[in-house]
């Protein structure tokens, strides 16, 4: 099949919990060349995406109803918290062949252009949709097109849109791997070789741009879809409107070519895990950084540490990184990308969640929302935190302990952040070397200024953080 071809071109492969971890051993010093370049205008992401933070909501577990009138009194606070973009996991009518557990999988959909009856109707959804424009806030849904469920019209009425077996029988997707099933067993494998199915598939993604009035997509398993569909499906959402796109996928010709304006950070989330474990160290991230500049030309990487498929299969990021989960909150909102906040995460959210069957959230006290409201928001106002080419360049500050502390600068128009991240278990005790990052600081988590100088020494305790910026 064409579309198993791509998957000779990626470095790291995203499917769901089943990644593929890259494991980069060497250290360089050396600064990474410029990170962004721009890419065909008709392409670039919506103006309003250049200083955006991003929210995952799994609206099924988000409150006890599980429904869109429930989740809407959220919208004001999430937006006071500094979420610009509101990504909502499928809202689509869920198969009933096949499905697994009692609710069945939100990625096994049965119908692209309507709404799950469990969380209402399309004008429900509507209602949501100008409620959270007025708010100054976009929103965009999980799109999955790299299968059905098993009740989707197309089983019977479009059996060639599907992949069959030797035997003509429509099979369920395929681990290119080993060439067995991937176990998704209440799915059914989409044909890319049929090109009435893609004109099928990108006619229905343009009714939620044009029709429902929608701000963009994260597509599931975009990497399982032959790129060359995803070459002409972005152009022709982006005639409709300048909308935004994220891939769950880490496939620099996504964003390189296909026009794709954020993929997932998965080779530096798992980086971060490895960190935790002590397999490796801040070194790491300054040659991650370098390497990863080198393939991507355009977008950039949705940075987390945690999301749907982290919190149900791998663990909560207390289960996963234990002491260490708030100082790589702040590595992943204040480094070259837009950072993930995943349903949950400023209660905060310590169980995982059933995937397959109702398992509310329970927000009760929003102990981190002050912690995310204090990163967000400074992104949102100093430009040096900007996504991609509208951001500063992550450039590092040397420290006598290079191993253990991470330190860099980031600098556009004259704002100003430095980030020091003690990435160890640890006491860090410090010194500052190199120049360029002296003069006073505001310190975000502080409520105080900070004078950097030259060989200054610092005492960090153990994943300890200092966000430092020069304006307020």
């Amino acid at each position: 099949m064409l579309k198993n071809f791509l998957f000779f071109f990626v470095l790291i492969i995203s499917f769901s919990c089943k990644q593929t971890e890259a494991s980069k051993d060497a250290v360089s010093e050396t600064q990474p060349s410029s990170i962004i370049k721009p890419q065909n205008n008709m392409l670039d992401a919506p103006d309003w995406a250049k200083n955006a933070s991003i929210y995952e909501v799994n609206l099924r577990q988000y409150t006890e109803e599980g429904t869109i009138a429930a989740f809407m009194p959220h919208i004001p606070r999430l937006k006071d918290m500094g979420i610009d973009i509101l990504w909502f996991m499928p809202i689509h009518p869920i198969s009933k062949a096949k499905r697994k557990g009692g609710l069945g999988s939100p990625y096994a959909v049965s119908d692209y252009k309507d709404v799950n009856p469990e969380f209402g109707t399309l004008a429900d959804f509507k209602k949501m949709k100008d409620e959270i424009h007025r708010a100054g806030m976009y929103l965009i849904i999980d799109w999955v097109p790299n299968h059905t469920g098993w009740d989707h019209k197309w089983i019977t009425e479009n059996p060639e849109f599907y992949t069959k077996n030797d035997k003509g029988e429509i099979i369920d997707p395929i681990d290119y791997n080993t060439g067995e099933s991937w176990g998704w067993t209440d799915v059914a494998d989409l044909n890319y070789d049929n090109q009435d199915m893609r004109k099928a598939m990108m006619n229905d993604m343009k009714f939620w741009i044009q029709d429902i009035g929608i701000d963009g997509f994260r597509v599931d398993v975009a990497h399982g879809v032959p790129t060359d569909f995803w070459d002409k499906c972005v152009v022709e959402l982006m005639k409709i409107k300048k909308c935004f796109l994220l891939a769950e996928a880490e496939v620099p010709h996504l964003r390189n070519v296909s026009g794709f304006h954020m993929d997932y950070g998965w080779d530096f989330h798992h980086l971060m895990n490895k960190i935790v474990k002590g397999e490796k160290n801040a070194n790491d991230i300054q040659q991650w950084l370098i390497e990863d500049s080198e393939k991507y030309k355009g977008g950039y990487h949705m940075h987390f540490t945690s999301n749907h498929d982290e919190n149900s299969w791998a663990g909560t990021e207390f289960e996963r990184m234990g002491d260490a989960h708030k100082v790589f909150a702040v590595l992943a909102a204040t480094f070259n990308g837009m950072p993930l906040v995943y349903s949950g995460q400023e209660e905060p959210l310590r169980k995982r969640l059933s995937f397959f069957e109702k398992d509310n959230i329970e927000f009760k006290d929003y102990a981190y929302a002050d912690f995310y409201r204090s990163i967000l928001n400074l992104k949102k106002k100093n430009k040096a935190l900007w996504n991609g080419k509208f951001g500063g360049e992550p450039l590092r500050i040397k420290t006598s302990t290079d191993d253990q502390v991470y330190a860099y600068q980031r600098e556009k128009d004259g704002d100003s952040v430095i980030v020091i991240l003690n990435l160890s278990k640890k006491p860090a005790n410090l010194t500052l070397q190199g120049t360029g990052y002296e003069g006073d600081y505001l310190n975000l988590f502080g409520n105080s200024t900070l004078s950097l100088t030259k060989g200054m020494q610092m005492n960090l305790k153990p994943w300890d953080y200092l966000v430092l910026s020069n304006k307020e």
